[in-house]
């Protein structure tokens, strides 16, 4: 059984890929967000609509919302593939470490409640997995900092884009537009930390694995 493992060598590289992607387009959006909010506190957006530059950085920031919108769920889509692959590995060194059926991986974020802890149980019992046996303790530093970044950047400011489409004057724009800036940066650090811990459990399992038993993956 073994010998018929096979580390995701290759959903890591398109789980780094999406989430850098996604990191990217929210940086863009971020400085996107910045000139559109600096612009509502001086004349041009009262200017008329021909060459007025709000009308085009306006633009920009809506579809690059929609960008961002649309590589979180690539992302998340192709973190819970990755995960799954890795259950394979998992369960080769500790099966009955494992404690959740793989169609959590699915349900788990979504289902309220369960959001809040069942994808992390999944990866807590990879990285133990990757331990030797007499050491298999659930939980890092890491891990937790990882999932922490995630809840946060998924809760906070949740309504900032709804305020905004909703903002009346310039001033309530500029306060979602400032929402919305901060929750950018908790999502840079959630998907850096994404990536830190994708890293760091594929480099864990393929140490806990007979070298011999990891083929590479095409």
């Amino acid at each position: 059984m073994a010998g018929a493992v096979r580390l995701p060598r290759g959903q890591a590289r398109f789980a780094y890929g999406a989430l850098a992607a996604f990191a990217l387009v929210t940086v863009a959006a971020g400085l996107a967000a910045w000139h559109k909010y600096q612009l509502l506190a001086g004349p041009s957006a009262s200017a008329p609509y021909v060459d007025n530059p709000f009308v085009g950085v306006d633009t920009y920031f809506r579809n690059l919302m929609g960008w961002r919108t649309g590589l979180f769920f690539v992302a998340l889509l192709q973190f819970s593939v990755w995960l799954a692959n890795m259950r394979d590995v998992a369960d080769v060194l500790w099966r009955q470490g494992q404690r959740r059926r793989r169609a959590w991986l699915v349900f788990g974020w979504v289902i309220p409640v369960a959001q809040l802890f069942i994808p992390k149980m999944f990866v807590n019992d990879l990285w133990a997995a990757s331990r030797p046996e007499p050491q298999r303790r659930r939980g890092h530093p890491l891990l937790t900092a990882w999932w922490l970044s995630v809840l946060v950047a998924a809760n906070a400011y949740s309504g900032a884009p709804k305020e905004l489409k909703k903002a009346a004057t310039a001033g309530q724009a500029r306060h979602a537009l400032l929402q919305i800036m901060f929750s950018d940066v908790l999502y840079i650090c959630a998907a850096v930390l994404s990536i830190i811990v994708v890293w760091q459990l594929l480099r864990r399992l393929e140490r806990a694995l007979p070298t011999a038993a990891v083929p590479s993956e095409v």
